[in-house]
């Protein structure tokens, strides 16, 4: 996302680079100035939390930001000499459009009660009483994230959500969204790991999609075909056997490929979509339309934009 003379990515906790880089600023920002204890800023989160990180067009970090599984936002620091630039507004647009995309209803954040303000702006609305968290003065506030209130007022459409918050719940909600298709799915994949779609009873779900009829289509986009023909995925070679009704391509565009998110479409408004393709945590459902439809347009588009993978044609894909 471009804001004036900076911008703001995804960061990974396991990535060094990214690790460090949030580190260094909130140990600049908490502990140097603040007088926060080191071992009071860094609470063993980290790892489970979604990060963000502002860079400026040097490529150096000035900002950072998290947003916990517990729907709170957290470790909003920039440094001293980005401040009053837009930073901070920009690093807590991009975790409210993040719970958003998640479909989560209220997100939470103790601020600094001198902070107050800069939240009240977005919307966060104060409650409680003030505390004391390491001798800084904070007020516990909200935001909450419902649709319209004309929305609110229809019956409420059970979509029956499945859980997708760890690596156990995701593979049980692929799997019930491939059981539920009929004729078609729609997968979107950086990469094809031996761990997701190999299992026997995915690799027959498959099949029985494959061979359902006339009507029967399977459309995987996949960034990196060769890494799934080398690691000899299962689903490869199940595609070898049924190219009729199995395709695979490939993005090509610089922007495609940066497109980190992963999902599973099938053709009775079921969905699983992960934001990031490496962290299981996102959201799914067996009956919702309203949610898959913008996510079948994105693949859509970019199926048609996309090559046939090269790398396989040897398979005769």
């Amino acid at each position: 996302m471009k804001l004036q003379n900076f911008h703001v990515d995804v960061a990974h906790w396991s990535r060094e680079r990214d690790h460090e880089a949030l580190l260094g600023i909130r140990q600049q920002v908490f502990v140097v100035e603040q007088g926060v204890p080191e071992a009071r800023e860094r609470d063993g989160l980290d790892p489970d939390c979604w990060h963000v990180l502002a860079r400026n067009e040097a490529g150096q970090p000035i900002g950072c930001a998290r947003l916990s599984p517990e729907h709170k936002i957290g470790r909003m620091a920039v440094l001293s000499e980005w401040r009053s630039q837009g930073v901070g507004m920009a690093l807590l647009r991009e975790l409210i459009a993040r719970a958003r995309t998640l479909g989560w209803g209220e997100v939470t954040l103790a601020a600094q009660v001198s902070a107050m303000g800069f939240y009240e702006r977005e919307g966060f609305i104060a409650h409680g009483d003030v505390f004391d968290d390491a001798g800084l003065a904070h007020r516990s506030m909200s935001l909450k994230l419902a649709t319209t209130a004309s929305d609110e007022a229809e019956p409420v459409r059970d979509i029956e959500a499945l859980p997708v918050t760890n690596r156990i719940e995701t593979a049980a909600a692929r799997k019930q969204v491939l059981s539920d298709a009929r004729y078609r799915l729609s997968i979107h994949l950086p990469l094809l790991g031996n761990d997701i779609y190999a299992s026997a009873d995915e690799l027959a779900e498959f099949r029985r999609i494959a061979i359902s009829g006339r009507h029967a289509q399977i459309r995987i986009l996949l960034h990196d075909p060769a890494a799934a023909l080398r690691n000899d995925h299962r689903l490869i070679a199940l595609v070898q056997r049924l190219p009729s009704t199995m395709q695979i391509r490939m993005p090509t565009e610089e922007a495609d490929l940066g497109d980190i998110s992963a999902y599973l479409l099938n053709d009775v408004g079921g969905y699983v979509f992960l934001p990031e393709a490496d962290r299981p945590q996102g959201r799914a459902a067996r009956n919702d339309r309203a949610s898959a439809a913008p996510l079948q347009k994105h693949f859509d588009e970019l199926w048609e934009r996309s090559e046939r993978a090269g790398v396989l044609q040897t398979l005769n894909i």
